[in-house]
């Protein structure tokens, strides 16, 4: 255990070069290629199959390339284990903490295996743990483990931690919390990588956000670059499965766009004016569809997300 906080590292936090990753027959991931920047908070995001969580595990040195490298902190996350473990953080979505050990215990011991931890009782009340330190990990709630997790992930102050699904299962302050504290994160220096369900996360957080499909970035950037490239204004509606979109098409001006982007749940980008918008009503009466939810709206990450993946994001 170093005696004093490691010097800071001046390339990508997470440089990962051409990686693959095969389980028997099937490839998780194809020839990745993803820098994740030093001091930012990088959300990753992918449906489920789609490698994001094989990536982030070959990034944490649980599981070996069958190709490409990958470089953590500069640093071979298997080979160079042994000094890569004092300067980061893992939050695993499943906890990873003996059942039977006491929240304050586990803690407390996290904090010893570092040169310079946080403080364990300021931790403990910033997180809302006060209440359960002596209980043992299996009695907490589901929003008590997490919270405990993402103590342990962050108590050694790590230049760069990783936090799986941070908020699953938080009440609302709780969220706001733990989203205040990944802001303290960023604003100390730390390079935080993030994997969520939760778009609106994704947004708030997020500096950058790397999406992957099929074991393959198919986009990066900050999430306004992301969200830009889609129409200023999204016209979206719901109504019966499997209109006639084409028809629909026929009526607007050119350029337009359509597409359900599930079961009844429909996208109109473009120019979204008074004109668009009196058009499509008219020809959902036409077509005798009645039309609910009307919204006219920005393009969201989770537009984004569904035009390049064409799937949803669930937990």
């Amino acid at each position: 255990m170093n005696s004093e906080p490691a010097p800071p590292f001046s390339g990508p936090a997470v440089r990962i070069s051409g990686l693959v990753k095969r389980y028997g027959e099937k490839t998780a991931v194809d020839g990745l290629d993803l820098d994740i920047p030093a001091g930012a908070v990088t959300a990753v995001l992918g449906p489920n199959g789609a490698g994001k969580t094989t990536t982030i595990e070959t990034c944490e040195g649980y599981r070996r390339p069958d190709g490409g490298t990958v470089r953590v902190l500069g640093l071979d996350p298997v080979a160079d284990a042994a000094r890569l473990r004092p300067r980061i953080g893992v939050m695993l979505q499943s906890g990873g903490i003996y059942s039977g050990a006491r929240a304050d215990e586990m803690l407390r011991h996290m904090a010893k295996l570092h040169a310079h931890p946080l403080d364990v009782d300021a931790l403990i009340e910033r997180l809302g743990l006060g209440g359960c330190g002596r209980t043992t990990y299996r009695r907490l709630s589901g929003g008590q483990q997490q919270r405990l997790a993402l103590a342990m992930a962050v108590v050694g102050r790590p230049e760069l931690v990783f936090l799986d699904e941070p908020t699953a299962g938080l009440d609302p302050q709780a969220r706001r919390s733990t989203w205040d504290l990944v802001r303290e994160l960023r604003a100390d220096g730390v390079s935080t990588v993030l994997t969520t369900h939760f778009m609106d996360e994704a947004e708030e957080l997020a500096d950058e956000v790397a999406v992957i499909d099929a074991g393959r970035i198919v986009a990066q950037g900050s999430p306004e670059a992301l969200c830009r490239g889609g129409a200023e204004n999204t016209l979206r509606f719901t109504g019966r499965p499997g209109l006639d979109l084409g028809s629909l098409l026929k009526a607007l001006p050119d350029g337009t766009q359509a597409a359900e982007l599930s079961t009844g749940v429909y996208r109109i980008t473009g120019d979204v004016d008074p004109q668009l918008l009196a058009t499509v009503t008219s020809w959902c009466a036409q077509h005798g569809v009645m039309p609910s939810g009307i919204s006219v709206e920005r393009h969201t990450l989770e537009d984004v997300f569904l035009e390049l993946t064409g799937k949803e994001l669930r937990a």
